[in-house]
């Protein structure tokens, strides 16, 4: 391709809107456009680079036995009333109605989909085990589309059902899908790891992210040096014991004038906040629930979520605390709490005589004594885990590192084809339940997170199976004649070889094209220039770390197809 006769509308400037590095090199090397908030154009060369990464996604699924077939974006809404999820979803599912009034959804996903086309096509027990995939555009209206294509309203995932038999059978299927991942993200040049997650809306008991390690990433994971991995969220807190406060006393009622956080209650009692019970308030769909946690811990809001079984939730406002409670922000606590579900941390059992809210303004409770002063519905694991906290798998302190979710595989079980009745014919002619498996890549993603970890100050550095052009010919005077002739020459031979070459046959200064090359990522870059062609030399420059070697002009074909991977 010729430069003069492309469109990569590269950017000198970081765009306002964009903070991650994937966001702003996407946007300054001309990959991407935005047309509406979390919506995005791909323009020629990021849709090239996209393409690739689907090819490889493409080719392992295939690999792996899995089929491909083609999905409808619009989702007939019957299908996720089947299973719940058309009022699950909420506010995240786009929605909509045809000429004749019926509903549909812009497919956040297609679980039941699958489960559908299966039910109704495959039913005996030779039929089985099969994986279906598609790679194809989803839709969720996030409440904070950000970070360019890593969280955005539309989207493209990689999204593949397995349907087996028996639990045996959904193993070996989830094991070919696991390995799958591999191999593609390995392909891709990232660096991932594979950690127990929650299963979110999706369902079923067992789940791993794959998770690219990134600086910028989102998700917070817990590691130990034994292998073990788990997404904040999944990491599982035992209960800590509070510091030692003798037997119970009795309960007294205090002034706390201006201490409405833990803060200012541990400056202004001398009270340790390990020794307080912290109330948060959240509503949970319709109802406003009370989360009771040790004052020096946080409420991870994913377990919360979970415990509540909820599928809407959010902090409760200041209105709604003060009708809940009787008392302002601040001064909730579980003593005589009426009328509410009032789930406990594991930690907040050990208590004893703790400082709680009094749900009256500037009033707390000291000596508050779980069992004695207050009863929760149950004690459950909420706490956000922490560095330090001991790993469930051999007992030594876990550290935290972040990263950004590429894949995620799941065990479904029956979830779904209980409730959609997909079944099947056994050997003896019995109705039996079909058992799924659930594995997604995000696309996008993926792309986006090879830029993260592959990136310096000057711009992409581009692995070299992601590459958007093995190498590009530099010309550093197109009207020198001899330097024209032979990027020319050396544009067209390299073709001929294989190698996938850009010739920057603009007019423009020696730097300027630099900056475009080192910003685009190409991995070699062929500078041609007078002084060294009067020699019979060039200079190829490798984007990674811009190491510079000059070359014999008759040498440059062999040497970059060579180190492009290229057969002649």
């Amino acid at each position: 391709m010729r430069f003069t006769q492309s469109f990569i509308p590269t950017l000198k400037e970081t765009p306002s809107e964009a903070t991650l590095p994937s966001h702003i090199l996407m946007l300054r090397a001309g990959l991407i456009r935005k047309t509406a908030s979390g919506m995005y154009l791909w323009l020629p060369l990021g849709l090239k680079m996209f393409k690739k990464v689907e090819s490889i996604v493409r080719e392992e699924m295939l690999a792996a036995g899995a089929h491909e077939i083609s999905c409808s974006i619009a989702v007939p809404a019957e299908l996720f009333q089947e299973t719940g999820r058309w009022e699950r979803f909420g506010e995240e599912m786009f929605r909509l109605q045809d000429r004749h009034k019926r509903d549909f959804a812009l497919g956040p996903t297609h679980e039941e989909v699958f489960t559908d086309l299966v039910r109704n096509h495959l039913t005996s027990w030779r039929d089985f085990p099969i994986t279906l995939f598609q790679i194809g555009r989803k839709y969720r209206d996030e409440i904070r589309p950000r970070f360019g294509v890593m969280r955005g309203r539309e989207f493209t995932m990689k999204d593949a059902y397995s349907f087996d038999t028996s639990e045996d059978g959904l193993r070996q299927s989830y094991a070919k899908m696991v390995e799958a991942y591999k191999r593609i993200f390995t392909r891709c040049g990232l660096d991932f790891t594979m950690v127990a997650a929650d299963s979110g809306t999706i369902g079923g008991d067992v789940s791993f992210e794959f998770m690219v390690k990134a600086a910028s990433g989102e998700a917070e994971i817990a590691t130990c040096e034994c292998g073990y991995a788990a997404n904040i969220e999944r990491f599982p807190c035992h209960a800590l014991e509070a510091s030692a406060a003798g037997g119970p006393e009795p309960l007294e009622k205090i002034s706390t004038p201006k201490m409405s956080t833990i803060e200012s209650l541990v400056e202004g009692l001398g009270i340790p906040a390990s020794r307080m019970v912290k109330t948060l308030l959240y509503r949970a769909d319709d109802k406003i629930v009370a989360f009771l946690m040790r004052g020096d811990h946080e409420l991870n809001e994913t377990k919360g979520l979970n415990a509540a079984k909820a599928t809407g939730f959010g902090p409760a406002s200041a209105e709604e605390i003060q009708k809940a409670t009787g008392g302002p922000v601040g001064f909730s606590g579980p003593v005589g709490l009426k009328g509410l579900r009032v789930i406990a941390d594991l930690s907040v059992k050990n208590l004893v005589n703790a400082l709680s809210g009094a749900n009256e303004s500037e009033m707390h409770y000291r000596n508050t004594n779980p069992g004695r002063d207050f009863e929760p519905e149950a004690y459950v694991d909420l706490r956000q885990g922490k560095a330090g906290d001991p790993c469930p798998q051999c007992g030594k302190a876990v550290s935290l590192m972040r990263g950004i979710e590429v894949g995620h595989v799941f065990q479904l079980g029956t979830v779904y084809s209980d409730v959609m009745q997909a079944r099947f014919l056994d050997k003896e002619g019995k109705s039996q339940t079909l058992i799924m498996g659930c594995y997604g890549i995000g696309v996008d993603r993926t792309l986006a997170s090879v830029i993260e970890q592959h990136h310096d100050e000057k711009g992409i550095v581009w692995p070299m199976e992601l590459c958007p052009f093995h190498a590009a010919v530099v010309p550093l005077n197109v009207k020198d004649k001899a330097v024209n002739e032979t990027a020319e020459r050396l544009y067209r031979e390299l073709e001929a070889a294989g190698v996938d070459v850009l010739l920057d046959d603009r007019d423009e200064r020696a730097g300027f094209k630099f900056t475009d090359m080192e910003l685009l990522g190409i991995p070699l870059r062929i500078t041609i220039g007078p002084k060294g062609l009067a020699k019979g030399e060039v200079e190829i420059t490798e984007r990674k770390g811009l190491v510079t070697t000059v070359v014999r002009v008759d040498e440059v074909v062999a040497e970059v197809a060579r180190r492009a991977g290229r057969r002649q």
